[in-house]
């Protein structure tokens, strides 16, 4: 499955984003379409088939799934 994780701060994606590649698993930065957020403006698409849960960080403000060229929020940090 294809996500987005949207993230409070620049450094917050780059260190997600690191966390991905270090655990094999396939992810690239992005900027983030406005209509998700306004926050820092930069996003990491990654494919995930396990428990998404598993693999959220306190980094990150929102997840979104990708499908069918729409966005759904899955997780939204509290």
């Amino acid at each position: 499955m294809e996500y987005i994780a949207v993230f409070f701060t620049h450094s917050g994606a780059v260190k997600y984003n690191r966390f991905l590649v270090k655990n094999e698993i396939p992810s690239e930065m992005m900027p983030v379409p406005r209509k998700l957020s306004s926050n820092c403006g930069i996003g990491v698409k990654f494919s995930y088939e396990g428990d998404i849960s598993s693999i959220i960080s306190e980094e990150i403000e929102k997840i979104f799934l990708m499908k069918d060229n729409t966005h759904k929020e899955i997780y939204s940090c509290e």
